[in-house]
């Protein structure tokens, strides 16, 4: 632990942990949806490597849609709309495994896998092989920062335990657009920065903590972590600690550390800042 300079003086602590498990603060059993944007995807793959080397089956799933996951991200994918057929592989064959990717089908136009249903996580993860859900529970075209639609984003299972908001730590000081911001118009609205306007410390801070925004709909006992990425791009933390800093000042009920990370890297945590 290094200590607090007074630009941080509102902070208890910052360390440094190689591993997203202990920095994610993650329980057997953990329902965790993936929001945001700036790297879901690869933060969801990476979460499931470290996970299937130490527990029982990890599940990685989409209630939205992904791309289809390479060898490497996942030992096995799993498309199927029958509940029965998917506990049945679970119980039988998931073990020798260790993590497997589930989706309902491809979809021909795109080649996008479709996500699963929200309510038939709350039913794999009771089965007992299973230690670990992970989702990626949002889209965001592969954008930094995005605003979600409240007439239906983000798609969170009702069982989640926990929240994790993403940012990409490059979406601060580019322009509010669609180029860079997905549902520009929407974040413009929820920020106050006009279109063409530059994204702030603050705007990051309120997509992540505003009724509306990022954490929209997250079930009220689950836990909220959010996790600044992609700072392998800049060896200056200093942004991203000041957004670090600014969310936890916040005092948010459900928050008490921000995740500053490399998903695509090792290691891929470089510090949690806490209030603890």
């Amino acid at each position: 632990m290094r200590p607090v300079n007074n630009k941080e003086k509102h902070l208890k602590s910052i360390k440094t942990m190689n591993s997203l498990k202990e920095a994610l603060d993650i329980h057997p059993k953990d329902v965790i949806s993936i929001v945001g944007a700036g790297g879901k995807t690869t933060l969801m793959f990476a979460l499931s490597r470290e996970l299937s080397m130490h527990e029982k089956v990890v599940i990685t799933t989409t209630t939205t849609k992904i791309f289809p996951p390479s060898s490497s991200d996942t030992p096995y994918l799993l498309i199927s709309q029958e509940e029965k057929e998917i506990a049945d592989f679970i119980l039988k064959k998931a073990g020798a495994l260790g993590h497997i990717t589930i989706a309902s089908e491809i979809l021909a136009g795109s080649g996008k896998l479709q996500g699963i249903n929200p309510l038939l996580i709350s039913r794999l993860i009771t089965l007992s092989p299973v230690n670990y859900i992970i989702i990626e529970a949002d889209g965001a075209s592969k954008r930094p920062l995005k605003a979600p639609n409240p007439e239906y984003e983000p798609v969170l299972p009702p069982c989640t335990t926990l929240v994790i908001p993403m940012v990409g730590i490059d979406a601060l000081g580019c322009e509010l657009s669609e180029k860079n911001v997905f549902r520009s118009e929407i974040a413009s609205r929820l920020t106050g920065i006009p279109l063409g306007g530059t994204v702030s410390a603050d705007a990051i801070v309120n997509l992540m903590l505003h009724p509306s925004g990022m954490t929209r709909g997250s079930p009220a006992d689950a836990r909220i972590i959010p996790f600044i990425n992609k700072m392998d791009l800049n060896a200056d933390r200093s942004m991203a600690r000041d957004i670090g800093s600014k969310i936890l000042a916040a005092k948010h009920p459900r928050i008490d550390r921000v995740v500053l990370g490399q998903a695509q890297v090792h290691p891929p945590v470089a510090e949690v800042i806490s209030r603890e």
